[in-house]
């Protein structure tokens, strides 16, 4: 997916919930459809319907939440 390239057309609320769940690989199917709607991307999907996010998604995820973290007035809305 590349989260990193999408960050800046995300949502708030879609960056909100994925610093609050650094350790999420799937994707609830509401935050996907966020995703989607935010960028116009189009997201795969496993046989199930889930959006896994890939290794590089996640450490990025992690640090754009360490950031949050460690500038807790900070907006998740900032490019790690």
């Amino acid at each position: 997916m590349e989260i990193q390239k999408l960050w800046d057309q995300l949502d708030a609320e879609t960056r909100q919930w994925l610093v609050e769940n650094p350790g999420c690989t799937i994707l609830p199917r509401t935050v996907a459809a966020g995703i989607m709607k935010s960028t116009g991307a189009q997201l795969e999907q496993d046989r199930h319907g889930e959006t896994i996010l890939s290794p590089s998604d996640c450490d990025f995820i992690r640090g754009a939440a360490e950031q949050f973290e460690s500038h807790p007035g900070a907006s998740p809305s900032a490019r790690s």
